[in-house]
């Protein structure tokens, strides 16, 4: 993957832009403003699905650094996503069933790029984030994957409900992190799978958490209910790791 920081102020700049299929994670918009080059704007970002805040005059002149923002910013990968079928063909060319890493909501760059580390080290065959309410893969995330975002696709998909749904068409499982659960030894992660781990507030919302076949809780002896998003997704990555060697030394 090529490093491309982006960060594109002003109308005529992010039309172009768009128009030009430059990646683009987010566009902060002025709140209130209807004219035609904002309406170009709105009405391209949706062709792209792309995501739209709408924010008050005093935070786009925060986030400017030019002071010639004209009503709109957009923010752009700093890494180009791969796609779902990228991550399954590479489990296919390794000859390995597919494990994946899915994330439902994650905002922190640092618990991201910690998590694309992990995967990497763990032999996942990538991750998978969703496109709305979820950090993207900015400069920030990049330097916390220690140079792990070079060598782990990361796709981004609209629904990570829809994206489970899918994936079970293609055999796999699927085990959520939750510490109402099963304790994770008890919990079968052989075989394809896919580890899904939840934003750092509320964990894996309900509707993702029906869809998955696993509830894997991590045995905690401490005074405090819950660990760091990364450092969970870590130790279930292992587990699945530990589960795969062990299966695969029973065939011997």
């Amino acid at each position: 993957m090529q490093e491309r920081e982006l960060t594109i102020e002003g109308r005529n700049a992010v039309i172009e832009a768009m128009r030009a299929g430059t990646p683009i994670d987010k566009l902060f918009i002025l709140d209130g403003c209807q004219d035609g080059p904002m309406s170009t704007i709105r009405r391209e970002a949706k062709k792209r699905d792309i995501y739209v805040k709408y924010v008050s005059k005093d935070r786009l002149d925060q986030m400017s650094t030019t002071g010639k923002h004209q009503g709109v910013i957009a923010y752009g990968a700093s890494y180009e996503y791969s796609t779902v079928e990228d991550i399954m063909a590479r489990a296919r060319e390794r000859n390995e069933d597919p494990f994946i890493i899915l994330l439902d909501g994650i905002e922190d760059p640092h618990n991201l790029g910690a998590i694309i580390r992990t995967a990497n080290q763990a032999g996942a065959h990538g991750v998978i984030i969703p496109k709305d309410r979820a950090v993207g893969l900015t400069a920030a995330v990049a330097r916390a994957s220690a140079g792990a975002i070079s060598f782990t696709p990361v796709a981004r998909v609209t629904n990570i409900g829809q994206c489970i749904e899918d994936l079970k068409k293609e055999g796999l499982w699927f085990a959520c992190a939750d510490m109402d659960g099963d304790v994770m030894y008890n919990c079968n992660l052989t075989g394809p799978i896919g580890l899904v781990i939840g934003s750092e507030g509320d964990g894996v919302g309900r509707l993702v958490k029906s869809k998955c076949d696993y509830v894997a809780s991590i045995p905690m002896k401490g005074d405090i209910d819950s660990l760091n998003a990364s450092v969970a997704a870590g130790i279930l990555a292992y587990e699945i790791v530990r589960q795969r060697m062990a299966a695969k030394l029973l065939k011997k």
